[in-house]
């Protein structure tokens, strides 16, 4: 898969209380992708390198996805619940000093953006 993702950076960063795989690239105004059920990051190979000319493009593996953490299953599925993923994902954003940002995003990842 690396070599659909030529020039990105593969980085495990902090976001909350998980860490979260994440490939990212470019430079311009932040763009975060959002995969859905049951992919990962993985399924935007086609279209990031093309965004990454315009965009700083973030592209992560959700909770519990690929290489992000995986908290074990709460009373409830509190660690897995969209609100968890959306917050997961400002501080993710945060982290990497995009305090405002765009999101595109697909299935899963729809309901958390």
């Amino acid at each position: 898969m690396d070599g659909f993702f030529d020039g990105f950076r593969l980085q495990r960063l902090p976001a909350g209380d998980v860490t979260l795989r994440a490939r990212i690239r470019g430079e311009g105004p932040p763009l975060l992708l959002l995969h859905g059920n049951p992919q990962t990051h993985a399924m935007w190979h086609r279209v990031a390198p093309a965004l990454a000319r315009r965009f700083t493009v973030v592209a992560p593996d959700l909770r519990g996805y690929g290489g992000s953490d995986k908290p074990p299953v709460s009373p409830g599925g509190a660690h897995y619940t969209k609100r968890a993923m959306a917050a997961d994902m400002l501080a993710l954003m945060r982290g990497l000093g995009f305090p405002r940002f765009a999101i595109a995003a697909h299935d899963r990842g729809a309901r958390v953006a």
